[in-house]
């Protein structure tokens, strides 16, 4: 059993060193959209920012591998799929499916609400952004 315990701490040690998930520089914003309103754009970047923008806040877990790969893979990804600084310059940005991954509970990600208390919305604000993300994204027909 010790054996094991010390096998565990030196692999964890070692998979430190493996550099994914530690390049936390930001990309620069090169455009967002015409929000509908300044508090749609608060609440999204309260909920969504971190993973929708270029405008990540990296908290100190991120750095410990191999919480760091998990983190940078979903901020990589939520990028990909929609990124609001790069609104107008990245092909692939699915501004229309928004609302409805909000509104079906897709998005925020559970995981990311466990860790991200100011991610939860109430109902209201919940129903705001909604609205919001409608109105400034459109909405994907179902």
């Amino acid at each position: 059993m010790k054996k094991i315990l010390i096998g565990l701490i030196v692999l964890l040690v070692l998979i430190q060193f493996i550099p994914y998930g530690r390049n936390h520089d930001n990309p620069k914003v090169a455009a967002e959209p015409q929000w509908d309103s300044p508090q749609t754009r608060e609440i999204f970047m309260r909920a969504c920012g971190d993973c929708h923008s270029n405008e990540t806040k990296w908290p100190r877990y991120s750095n410990i591998a191999p919480i760091s790969w998990s983190v940078y893979h979903h901020v990589e990804e939520g990028r990909e799929h929609f990124n609001i600084s790069m609104w107008g310059y990245q092909k692939k940005n699915k501004g229309d499916e928004a609302a409805k991954e909000v509104e079906e509970g897709e998005m925020p990600l559970f995981s990311y609400l466990l860790v991200h208390s100011e991610a939860r919305l109430s109902k209201k604000e919940k129903e705001q952004l909604i609205q919001g993300l409608e109105n400034t994204f459109g909405r994907e027909e179902d």
